[in-house]
């Protein structure tokens, strides 16, 4: 018999279960839960994120401006000019930094007693809000702050906020503030003072420079010049010649820029980016009064004073001039310049030019002067490229008189697209007058007559050209060797004292008559 009781339990417990759904309470429905807006808070955080950074990086500034004001307060107790230049080494990376809160503290921090030049200095930033967790900036604090400012630490102060102006493009402001700078520095007649002075007139020219008022300032400039020589003012003289050589370039007064040159003499404890700017400046000036060779010397030793990792802009500046110098001499420059990454696409207008000029392609060199005449103009180098029409003819003839033996007039008209076989005929006459080419004219017949060449290792070429190599070697080495720099007073650092010196021979003695009684003791 089979159960079945198994069958009929699961209907029994399903009615049962029926029965206490009935009598059981209902429960409420489940309350509706309000979604909260994610989206906006991400944004407000990293707003706050990116405010407490920027508060932090603020207060980094402020304390490597505290930092700067003591290494300078030090230069001038310990009369060393190095922890000044430390500063000023340090014042590209600070001026980046800058910003109107951190103005606006070390302002405030700084000029506590004096309280006139705080105010002036204070109208041209605009006061920061106060927020919530800002730290008061208190560098001179007790005695400290009855204690005025030293006339140093004034002007580095007062430079922080000219540059910050002129980065900012407010030139008017940036005039007045450093026109009440140039006040303050010409009043004081302190050593310590150079350094920092040298610095405010570069900036100070710069302001001049951004309003098209160069020629308001040249005077200023001369009279500083005046006074930093007779003070032995190494560093100002070397910055204040460099602004007064570029004042004359910008105006095309090359007359007056040679004899600034010719009666002054720049000084050798000049720092090597002030060699660089003034080798320059003289190079620009060779150039236009046609003195090719002068003036590749100067710029090449400009290309050496330079910084090899910065300075980008200033190398491109010498080698463009440098490209067309060596032109204008009647050289092909090396390819490697115009492969450089960073001077590539500078350089290409100057590197299609070189291309024409050693082809000889009359018709190619000008298409190129057509095409980037404006970028040449802008350059400067315009003049100077003018003058290379005949330097490409030139190559152009001694390539034909290489090519071939004997050549009518017409011919060379026509291969460098002359108006008539008279200017071929000129033009070819100055070309063997000059040493170009090696060839002769038969005016009756109208055709030129290529002579053999010469072996050139029996003139005095070779012997130039090792002459040359020697002096530029034995020039690196003399600079090298005035470069070099030695730690004060380190000369007698090895040698001995008087009282050392006594005592050597002293012992000296002492020892002489020690060997003296053994001798006499060793005989019987």
């Amino acid at each position: 018999m089979k159960d079945t009781t198994g069958k009929h339990k699961p209907k029994e417990a399903a009615a049962l279960d029926k029965d206490k759904d009935k009598h059981k309470p209902k429960e409420a429905p489940a309350p509706d839960v309000e979604m909260k807006d994610v989206s906006a808070e991400p944004d407000s955080e990293p707003a706050e994120a990116a405010e407490k950074s920027q508060k932090e990086l603020d207060l980094l500034t402020l304390e490597d401006i505290r930092e700067h004001v003591k290494q300078i307060e030090k230069a001038v107790s310990s009369k060393e000019p190095r922890f000044v230049l430390r500063v000023l080494r340090a014042l590209p990376s600070t001026c980046r930094k800058l910003n109107p809160t951190v103005l606006y503290k070390a302002i405030n921090g700084f000029f506590v007693s004096n309280t006139s030049t705080r105010d002036l200095l204070l109208a041209f930033l605009e006061e920061p809000m106060d927020t919530e967790g800002d730290v008061q900036f208190r560098p001179r604090t007790g005695k400290a702050a009855s204690v005025p400012l030293l006339p140093e630490a004034e002007a580095y102060l007062q430079l922080l906020l000219v540059i910050y102006l002129t980065h900012n493009k407010r030139y008017t402001d940036a005039q007045k503030s450093s026109d009440d700078l140039m006040q303050k520095i010409a009043a004081q007649n302190r050593r310590a003072l150079d350094l920092v002075a040298a610095k405010c007139y570069y900036y100070h020219a710069r302001v001049y420079e951004f309003l098209n008022k160069l020629d308001v300032v040249r005077s200023f400039l001369h009279s500083r010049l005046r006074t930093a020589t007779l003070r032995h003012d190494h560093d100002g003289q070397a910055t204040l010649l460099n602004l007064l050589l570029r004042n004359y370039l910008v105006y095309n007064l090359y007359d007056q820029a040679e004899k600034l040159v010719s009666k002054s003499i720049f000084p050798e404890q000049a720092n090597n980016n002030e060699w660089a700017r003034y080798l320059y400046y003289t190079g620009r000036i060779k150039a236009i009064q046609l003195e090719y060779s002068e003036a590749r010397r100067t710029l090449t030793n400009a290309l050496r004073k330079a910084p090899q990792h910065t300075a980008v802009g200033f190398k491109q500046t010498v080698h463009k001039l440098l490209i067309v110098v060596e032109l204008l001499l009647g050289e092909i420059p090396d390819r490697l310049q115009f492969r450089q990454p960073s001077l590539k696409r500078s350089l290409m207008p100057y590197f299609l030019l070189t291309q024409a000029v050693r082809t000889g392609n009359l018709a190619k060199f000008n298409q190129v002067l057509e095409q980037f005449g404006e970028k040449f103009q802008t350059d400067g180098t315009y003049t100077l490229i003018i003058r290379l029409r005949h330097n490409v003819i030139k190559t152009g003839v001694r390539m034909i008189s290489l090519s071939y033996s004997r050549i009518s007039l017409n011919d060379i008209a026509q291969k460098l697209q002359l108006d008539s076989p008279e200017d071929a005929e000129f033009i070819v006459a100055k070309a063997i007058r000059d040493g170009v080419i090696e060839a002769s004219i038969n005016h009756e017949r109208g055709y030129v007559q290529s002579k053999e060449t010469i072996d050139i290792y029996g003139t005095r070429e070779p012997q130039l050209a090792f002459h040359q190599r020697i002096s530029f070697c034995l020039d690196i080495h003399n600079m090298s060797v005035k470069a070099m720099r030695f730690p004060p007073k380190s000369y007698n650092k090895d040698l001995e004292s008087a009282e050392e010196r006594r005592e050597r021979e002293q012992q000296d003695l002492e020892f002489a008559k020690e060997m003296a009684e053994d001798d006499d003791d060793g005989f019987p």
